[in-house]
């Protein structure tokens, strides 16, 4: 795909051809036909990164191509949700003739909302001063009656705020209302709408089931906090202090009471189910523990991790890295088996996929 660009005339075959590689690598273990969640094929990314380009008067956005390096202008992102795309010449000519916002802008970043909210990050390489923050306000209240804009001022170790530097994201799912805390700078969904598609495909194998739920690498609760109301109590699990922060707060968003989030890595959470029953003071003996969640890095499931939620009797795997998923399934596979299999395209126009699987524990003989 040309920087920037997308072509919706080759989205369905590009997809065939991302869902039959994922059916190939995973046709060892007896998966059914997977269930494919689109994307949309243009505007549907709800995170983007520029480069500000300067030249005389001229201030444009900018990437770089991976393959040559070479800088792009970027004047139309159709990449972009309709937020951050119609948002951004307006960014452009707001700051144009503003030295304070514009002197030694080098980078923008923008995080937006499927409801409609957007965080606009400014990154420079100068000090930032008082000036610069009344004019950031001056700014958005300008644009207030037309946007739903924060603005977040960077440089070398310093960080100023108009507001604040988080979003919240707020979206229907199965007749209920669930809100998030987005935080500037830690990991969110790019795609929401494929974001929506996977709660709901959980949620409808959590719906399913029973007991208590375990989740790993839970980030800011994203599938915990739509998944509790399938279970008796939510334990979930995450390494990111600030990710943990905006979990607990998500829980609270929600009015959720049976989910407590644990600051723990896999392997932390593997190594102490191994040596008792308690997971920093959380007593897990009265606990029916039936049912794990993992969506692991590309990396996917170490061996420690693999031994661990193979004792459970259902497993729901997201995995963005199809390589490594099947790497994992060669072992969960020896106790497990294959119930459901979704395609999710989170990344239009490119080889990463996400995908998600139901595993199933085999009663033994």
């Amino acid at each position: 795909m040309s920087v920037g660009q997308v072509f919706p005339e080759q989205y369905s075959q590009q997809l065939e051809a991302k869902v039959a590689t994922v059916q190939q690598q995973l046709s060892d273990f007896n998966a059914p036909p997977a269930e494919v969640f689109c994307s949309e094929p243009a505007h549907y990314r709800l995170r983007a990164e520029f480069r500000i380009w300067h030249d005389g008067n001229d201030i444009y956005h900018a990437m770089f191509d991976p393959q040559t390096r070479d800088k792009v202008r970027i004047d139309h992102f159709p990449v972009a949700c309709r937020t951050i795309a119609d948002f951004m010449p307006v960014l452009l000519k707001q700051i144009q003739f503003n030295h304070e916002l514009r002197y030694k802008l080098y980078q923008v970043d923008y995080l937006a909302t499927l409801s409609g909210e957007l965080l606009v990050s400014l990154i420079y390489k100068r000090p930032l001063t008082n000036s610069w923050l009344e004019q950031a306000k001056q700014l958005t209240d300008n644009l207030a009656g037309h946007y739903k804009v924060k603005l977040i001022g960077r440089s070398r170790k310093q960080k100023l705020m108009v507001s604040t530097d988080y979003v919240t994201e707020q979206f229907e799912l199965d007749g209920s209302t669930l809100q998030y805390q987005q935080i500037e700078g830690s990991f969110t969904q790019p795609n929401g709408e494929v974001n929506r598609h996977m709660l709901g495909w959980a949620k409808q194998i959590a719906q399913q089931l029973s007991g208590d739920l375990l989740e790993l690498y839970c980030g800011n609760g994203n599938f915990s906090v739509a998944l509790s109301p399938c279970f008796n109590k939510v334990v979930a699990t995450e390494i990111s202090r600030t990710s943990i922060k905006s979990a607990q707060y998500n829980i609270a968003l929600n009015k959720v009471d049976n989910l407590q989030v644990l600051q723990m890595s896999a392997e932390d959470v593997t190594a102490a189910l191994q040596q008792g029953s308690t997971l920093k003071q959380l007593d897990l003996a009265g606990m029916q523990l039936n049912t794990v969640l993992v969506d692991p890095p590309r990396a996917g499931l170490d061996s420690g991790t693999e031994q661990l939620v193979s004792r459970f009797n259902d497993i729901i795997y997201i995995s963005c890295n199809p390589e490594t998923l099947a790497e994992n399934l060669k072992v969960l596979s020896k106790t497990h088996d294959v119930l459901q299999l979704a395609v999710f395209d989170q990344f239009p126009y490119t080889h990463h996929i996400e995908s998600g699987v139901w595993l199933r524990k085999r009663a033994t003989p």
